[in-house]
């Protein structure tokens, strides 16, 4: 823990706060499969495992014609921290700062642990026949495998006999009608897919909701698991530009927080966590760090824990805790 924050964690209450993102679990572990367990095959995994998380951790598949990533994704090995087989899969663990380090090296920005989670309507149509994938559900799995394969905190309905009625294809292709449903579930976004099988292959159409704006797109795959994956794939690209703003290089910036408490401190110590964030000064109840980012992705991340931004310094009625040349953004809980 850093010295500077021992004074505010004695003095600040135990207030709990809701979270209104998700913390994903797992995010910097991947599973690829892998045809054998021959040296070959593995280091074609392990190379396969970093694209992956290259892409979950910035949402932009184009981040692997990066120069400045070419060495390491030639030589993963460098930035894991263990692997293994289970099954017909390659686990690999890999180590959080040092793949950090990599990207903020390269000036890229980084989607973090704390993420929107997402409420997915998912009909499959199939054999004259059409099925709402709830949770706990068999057909379910795919759905699971392929949001944590992209980095999304994934909410399934109950698929109870009202939302099943709800969930018609009409709907699902639309996006009408699912709002008063989805309320029950409390996410920050709505994906709903119509998938159905046709001519020996899989088709989906997509409508994702986020943030009062739409966006909707199709795809298609030779079977299900692989028609989840790239849905899954396209709404990560989707969110994180919602979230993370534009692709645009990082800068040195100056944020400064109010209305914290110790579970405050803790939830935006998380959030700030991929950002190489240092706390540099404490008084009462507000907060100031240092941190290399967007200023865009500071607010989409701040807004989704609750902050609402204020004014800075003079403008907020006060002085500055800091001085500083550099970009400075002010929030408050």
């Amino acid at each position: 823990m850093r010295p500077i924050a021992r004074p505010l964690l004695l003095c600040l209450s135990l207030l709990s706060l809701p979270a209104l993102a998700e913390q994903l679990t797992g995010l910097y572990q991947v599973r690829e499969p892998v045809a054998s367990q021959q040296p070959a095959a593995r280091d074609q995994a392990l190379r396969r495992a970093l694209d992956t998380l290259l892409v979950r951790l910035t949402g932009k598949p184009e981040v692997l014609q990066s120069p400045a990533l070419a060495a390491a994704r030639q030589d993963p090995q460098q930035l894991i921290l263990k692997y293994g087989y289970e099954g017909q899969a390659l686990v690999v663990d890999f180590d959080p700062a040092s793949t950090q380090g990599q990207l903020r090296q390269a000036g890229l920005p980084l989607w973090g642990a704390n993420r929107p989670s997402l409420l997915v309507w998912w009909l499959n149509e199939a054999g004259g026949a059409a099925q709402l994938v709830g949770d706990g559900q068999d057909s379910a799995q795919p759905l699971r495998n392929a949001a944590q394969y992209r980095g999304l905190p994934l909410r399934l309905p109950m698929a109870d006999l009202d939302e099943q009625l709800v969930a018609t294809p009409e709907n699902l292709a639309s996006g009408t009608g699912l709002a008063g449903a989805s309320g029950r579930y409390g996410a920050n976004a709505m994906l709903a897919v119509r998938a159905r099988q046709e001519g020996g292959k899989w088709l989906a159409q997509w409508r994702l909701s986020a943030d009062g704006s739409q966006q909707e797109g199709a795809a298609e795959a030779p079977d299900s698991a692989t028609l989840a994956d790239a849905v899954m794939l396209a709404t990560s690209e989707r969110l994180a530009e919602r979230f993370m703003g534009k692709q645009e290089a990082t800068e040195r910036l100056t944020l400064q927080v109010g209305g914290a408490n110790l579970a405050r401190y803790a939830e935006l110590e998380r959030t700030l966590e991929p950002f190489g964030a240092r706390l540099r000064q404490v008084e009462g109840d507000r907060l100031v760090y240092q941190l290399d980012s967007t200023v865009a992705q500071v607010r989409s991340q701040m807004a989704l824990i609750g902050l609402r931004e204020e004014g800075t310094g003079a403008a907020a009625g006060q002085a500055p805790m800091v001085q500083s040349r550099e970009t400075t953004l002010s929030f408050r809980w």
